[in-house]
């Protein structure tokens, strides 16, 4: 199942705290991208963001699920505070490497 544009909006909205926030479309579903780094994404209408040592301690009872079937897990967003998930993100950045560009 692919993820809906009013979704996808609805997530970009909560990230309104988050620098540089950007999404790429994939296969029906979205990547979110904050300042060049991959941190999370929109899979069936499903906001997930990267497991990292500062989402975990952020985020300690997170329920993690997969993406989709062989990936790694991911830990579901359920907050609604903005505040929150910008902390949560901001936190992560350091830890996840520059998206590399295609030439």
């Amino acid at each position: 199942m692919s993820s809906s544009d009013t979704y996808l909006e609805y997530v970009l909205e909560l990230l309104t705290s988050v620098d540089d926030v950007t999404s790429r479309k994939m296969m029906g579903e979205y990547m979110l991208y904050s300042c060049g780094r991959l941190f999370g994404g929109v899979y069936d209408d499903r906001f997930l963001i990267k497991v990292t040592k500062a989402s975990r301690e952020l985020l300690p009872d997170a329920e993690l699920t997969s993406p989709y079937p062989g990936a790694k897990n991911m830990i579901v967003v359920d907050s609604e505070n903005p505040e929150t998930i910008a902390e949560v993100v901001h936190a992560m950045l350091p830890e996840l490497p520059l998206t590399k560009r295609k030439k």
